[in-house]
Parts: structure tokens; C-alpha cells; sequence
């Protein structure tokens, strides 16, 4: 893999992990406002903009493992330190939302 399609591959697992962010802050949103459905909906869009991202880091991993070199650049650990964000806020989301239909 060239460095160029590194780079693209990382910035693929941004993009997703950025839109599984969006995801779960308009759940939170729909939560607050009693939309607990619409909440729902959200959180597993999320998820799918999660697994997208692991099918990436995946093939870099798979790639890595087969003895490919996979340069490890300041792109790619924050690609990781994005996803890992967004994993512990979809935890959070749930608690929230799990906790927004109990006072309800």
C-alpha cells in the first residue's frame, strides 16, 4: 500500500467514526427531548458508521499481520484516538438515553 492510500484509508476511519459522533449527539439530543425512538434509530446508525470503521482498521491490521509494512503516521494514531472517542460516547449516549426513560 502506498502512503497516499494509507492516508486515504485513515481518513476513512475518521470520516466514519465523525459521522457515528454526529450519530450519537443527535441521539443524546432526541433523548433530552423525549424522541426515545428517534434516540434509538440514532444510536444504531452510529453503530454502523462504527463497524464500518473497524472493516478498515481491520484490513490495515489483516494487512500488517500478513507482513506488509504499515507506517504508522500522526494521521493514523489519531484516526484511532478518534474512533476509541467515539466508542466511549456511544457508551455514554446509551447510559443516557437509558436513563432519560427512566425519569420519564
Amino acid at each position: 500500500m502506498t502512503r497516499e492510500e494509507l492516508e486515504l484509508t485513515t481518513i476513512e476511519i475518521v470520516a466514519f467514526a465523525g459521522d457515528a459522533r454526529t450519530k450519537y449527539i443527535e441521539a443524546m439530543n432526541a433523548a433530552t427531548d423525549g424522541e426515545f425512538d428517534k434516540a434509538e434509530k440514532l444510536i444504531e446508525e452510529g453503530n454502523d458508521c462504527i463497524q464500518e470503521a473497524h472493516k478498515v482498521q481491520t484490513n490495515m491490521i489483516q494487512m500488517e499481520a500478513r507482513g506488509e509494512k504499515v507506517d504508522v503516521s500522526f494521521l493514523m494514531v489519531h484516526a484511532q484516538d478518534h474512533l476509541m472517542t467515539v466508542m466511549l460516547l456511544r457508551d455514554i449516549v446509551k447510559g443516557f438515553l437509558k436513563l432519560s426513560k427512566k425519569c420519564n
